[in-house]
């Protein structure tokens, strides 16, 4: 389960990803950290083998720093989906800008996937989305259920670490096996009007959530 590329040269290569130009405070819309997506991408593969050679979907993909993370890894497709057009049309130039195929964005409302041609098509589910602050809350759950619908494997996740007993409340409830793979510090850049500091750190849990009935074969305790 080793990763195809090591975990300094991942992160180089996710830097050099265009972010969102003008972000929506509405959709919460924060670039992944290429540092954090780095880290995250690497300890799946690494410690679960969920990348290489899967097909994985990122669900609220913005402008694709998981996506592409996932595919540099060894995916061999990566479907991300976004509501926003403007971050879909982002994310659509930094592939092209990159040349990378088997990567492709769909725009469309990630909450109407269930039940659509795209249940259970993925192997594995990685998403950042929105931690359901402002006007969303709840989003990130929602997410989280979609994801489950989706993925045969398993689904990763960033969610608040001050949500971590609500979320372990709701994987057992969603009939999935979670796991907190690591603790980490979430820098926030200042985006928006309403943000007094140029930064802000929040403690976040990065989960996997096992499905069942998926082969544990690749998976390392």
């Amino acid at each position: 389960m080793m990763a195809r590329m090591k975990l300094k040269k991942l992160e180089e290569y996710l830097q050099g990803i265009d972010g969102f130009e003008d972000p929506k405070i509405l959709l919460e819309q924060y670039q992944t950290p290429p540092h954090i997506a780095s880290c995250m991408l690497y300890e799946i593969q690494s410690q679960f083998g969920d990348l290489e050679g899967k097909i994985v979907a990122d669900l609220g993909c913005g402008s694709g720093m998981l996506s592409i993370g996932a595919f540099l890894l060894g995916a061999t497709h990566t479907v991300g989906f976004e509501i926003d057009p403007d971050a879909s049309s982002i994310f659509v130039e930094n592939v092209k800008e990159m040349e990378i195929p088997s990567v492709d964005c769909v725009h469309c409302d990630v909450l109407r996937l269930p039940e659509t041609r795209f249940s259970k098509a993925f192997d594995t589910v990685v998403m950042n989305p929105p931690f359901g602050t402002k006007k969303n809350a709840g989003m990130d759950m929602k997410f989280l259920q979609v994801g489950i619908s989706l993925a045969t494997t398993a689904v990763y996740s960033l969610h608040k670490t001050s949500t971590r007993d609500f979320v372990r409340k709701s994987a057992a409830q969603l009939q999935v096996e979670p796991k907190v793979v690591a603790q980490l510090r979430y820098n926030l850049d200042s985006a928006y009007k309403f943000h007094k500091k140029k930064s802000v750190d929040i403690d976040v849990d990065f989960w996997r959530f096992q499905l069942p009935n998926s082969t544990e074969d690749s998976v390392r305790e």
